[in-house]
């Protein structure tokens, strides 16, 4: 390696943003899980006061990340951990109703705890449920940091931008992907492969709604494709497997692929 290049390397260090590594932070996220949902551990036993300090402790965690990260350089970090805290409650009421939508949609579910503690699509959904509420706070690069933990732990892509409604199951859920300006409404199941993707990645676009308006109420099956910022998936509607759709669709509609198959008998094919 020449001289030039390794210089190039160091100079390079110095540009770089003071940011917690990526495990830090998610081991802060999942410690947090932790708290909130004692399914995710064996036999915890604390008093409410041990409770109260360790929130208290995940706070100036989070206040400690906030500030290596220059999270917000004209406010106090303190005052955005306080307010992302203040907000746990509503969060974990909303998080328990992606619990029972899953529990209650997927007949191989035993209980609401085993979905708590085991299935893929509820961690990444309460993992962008925290990176949403840091969202919310205009905290940078955190909540992408979070949902793209998710991601490599889940196989389920979700951008914390997006805005999803209560009761959220996701079945399965490899290869899920649903875009940052996505809008999905309550009581909503997505399959495996489903995508809520633009129709043009064009940098010009960034600041446009680009991915689809899912209302109230609709089930996506396997492997469909939903793209756009003006398409709308009217409530109540069921969107079938390797559906591909670009423009919007009524209330109660039923949309199918219908492949053109062939079967041949290889002992006469010859």
């Amino acid at each position: 390696m020449n001289d030039a290049f390794l210089n190039h390397l160091h100079d390079k260090q110095r540009g770089i943003m003071n940011v917690p590594p990526n495990n830090v932070i998610a081991a802060w996220a999942l410690g947090l899980l932790d708290l909130l949902f004692p399914e995710r551990q064996t036999h915890p036993d604390r008093t409410v006061a041990e409770l109260k300090a360790q929130f208290v402790h995940s706070e100036r965690e989070l206040v400690g990340i906030l500030n290596r990260t220059k999270a917000c350089e004209d406010c106090n970090n303190g005052l955005v951990a306080k307010q992302f805290f203040g907000s746990l409650p509503e969060l974990r009421r909303i998080m328990y109703t992606d619990a029972a939508a899953i529990f209650s949609g997927d007949p191989a579910a035993v209980s609401e705890f085993e979905v708590i503690r085991t299935y893929p699509g509820f961690l990444a959904i309460a993992l962008y449920r925290l990176a949403h509420a840091l969202i919310i706070l205009e905290v940078p690069l955190l909540p992408r940091i979070l949902t793209e933990f998710g991601h490599s732990q889940t196989g389920i892509d979700i951008h914390p931008g997006a805005v999803i409604g209560e009761h959220f199951c996701i079945d399965h859920g490899t290869g899920v992907v649903i875009g940052e300006t996505a809008v999905i409404g309550n009581h909503v199941k997505v399959y495996q492969g489903v995508t809520l993707g633009a129709m043009s990645v064009e940098k010009f676009l960034a600041n446009r709604k680009r991915h689809p308006t899912i209302e109230d109420g609709v089930v996506i099956y396997a492997g469909a494709t939903i793209l756009g910022g003006d398409t709308v998936i009217g409530h109540d509607s069921v969107i079938g497997g390797n559906v591909w759709l670009t423009s919007s669709i009524p209330p109660y509609s039923t949309v199918y692929h219908q492949p053109t198959m062939k079967i041949v008998d290889s002992k006469t094919a010859h």
